[in-house]
């Protein structure tokens, strides 16, 4: 991926608006429920063409797919892999229940947890493993690619980008009833998903690692200790790599947030404890969840942490944690900082995450969107006189 030569480059980390029909489409097709398959493709096709003229109109350099062809971020996957099965549980929210990514706040807020319709209990779609799990989204992730490629040709960006999600972050949500141990089942997930890595970078687009559960799998284990979390860790970072092997470092992004949830976060891990974890991912691009009230203060970890030379740093600099639209000036304010602490070439404007689902309105994230563009050209007519 590109550094940042003459100016702050922009991108976004994924989601962006979608219209209803096609959600319905989608959910459709990944629920087993009858949907019109040509429309679905059709319905896909044009919205990525439209998205990506619409983010470069915005200032965005580095587009995507705003994941047009998932229904969220993770699920996606379940269609994507053999060996597991869909089950219905009932879930507690009065119980500090296992895998629980608000794990260790659940005990700080006990009354802000139990709010639930239906007595405090719901029920969901859980997968277990009961077989080898194997990849079979060969098709689909070709027709992501083919639909995003088709979008970029003839258009002047810096590179394009399709996200997919990390073996530690399935993990978490995939109950595994066939491996031996937890370990072996994180290893066959990697070997599974380096298919799909590889072909998004074989097709010449960057690929963009969502693993939330790298940072907020602390809450998860609230048991732990922040070194016997560390090394556990370690060992979901051996197996993003072993999935990354013989993928170029360059044309991948890693991408960790402490959730998207509108939760208190009083217990997330802090960037000092875990960013050397980020740093050992075979990824050139390293963005970082840095514009809300819990974490933007992290920027000043910087004066004593080196960023590698073999890095360049993506902070969220507007995020969904809100529906007010950052300012501009804001947001320069933001870039100039992190640019004055690694280098304003090694500094690139990002999301907190993907903000197209996860704002009231599409309206909102299209307005954050063209915030950060503006603040990117504010910070880089500082950082270069121009």
């Amino acid at each position: 991926m590109r550094r940042s030569t003459d100016r702050i480059l922009v991108m976004h980390q994924g989601t962006l608006p979608r219209e209803q029909e096609l959600r319905d489409l989608v959910v459709a097709k990944e629920q087993g429920q009858p949907y019109d398959e040509a429309k679905l493709n059709a319905g896909i096709k044009s919205a990525v063409q439209s998205l990506v003229d619409e983010q470069i109109r915005t200032g965005i350099d580095i587009v995507n797919d705003g994941e047009q062809s998932k229904s969220g971020f993770s699920y996606y996957v379940r269609m994507r892999l053999s060996g597991h099965e869909e089950r219905t549980v009932t879930v507690n929210e009065g119980d500090a229940a296992p895998r629980n990514t608000s794990g260790r706040d659940r005990v700080d807020f006990p009354g802000f947890f139990s709010r639930s319709p239906g007595g405090g209990t719901y029920t969901r779609s859980q997968s277990f493993l009961t077989g080898p799990i194997k990849y079979i989204g060969q098709e689909a992730v070709q027709s992501d690619i083919a639909n995003l490629k088709a979008a970029l040709q003839g258009k002047d960006v810096a590179d394009g980008v399709l996200m997919c999600i990390a073996p530690g972050t399935i993990e978490h949500w995939m109950h595994n009833e066939h491996y031996p141990s937890e370990e072996d089942f994180l290893m066959a997930v990697a070997d599974a998903m380096h298919e799909e890595y590889k072909a998004i970078t074989d097709a010449g687009l960057l690929v963009q690692i969502d693993d939330p559960d790298l940072a907020d799998g602390w809450q998860v284990y609230p048991e732990m200790s922040v070194a016997q979390y560390h090394a556990y860790a370690d060992v979901r970072v051996e197996a993003l790599n072993r999935a990354l092997r013989g993928i170029p470092p360059e044309r991948v992004i890693l991408h960790v947030c402490w959730g998207s949830f509108h939760n208190p976060h009083t217990n997330d891990l802090p960037l000092r404890e875990i960013i050397d974890l980020f740093f050992k991912v075979n990824a050139h691009g390293v963005s970082i969840e840095q514009s809300n009230p819990r974490h933007e203060h992290e920027w000043a970890l910087f004066k004593d942490v080196k960023l590698p030379a073999d890095k360049v740093l993506i902070p969220g600099v507007v995020g969904h944690i809100t529906n007010m639209v950052e300012h501009p000036e804001l947001v320069a304010q933001r870039l100039v900082r992190y640019a004055n602490l690694v280098g304003r070439e090694n500094v690139i404007a990002g999301t907190d995450c993907g903000i197209g689902s996860r704002v009231a309105h599409g309206e909102i994230a299209w307005a954050k969107l063209r915030a950060m563009a503006e603040g990117a050209r504010i910070a880089s007519q500082e950082l270069w006189g121009k």
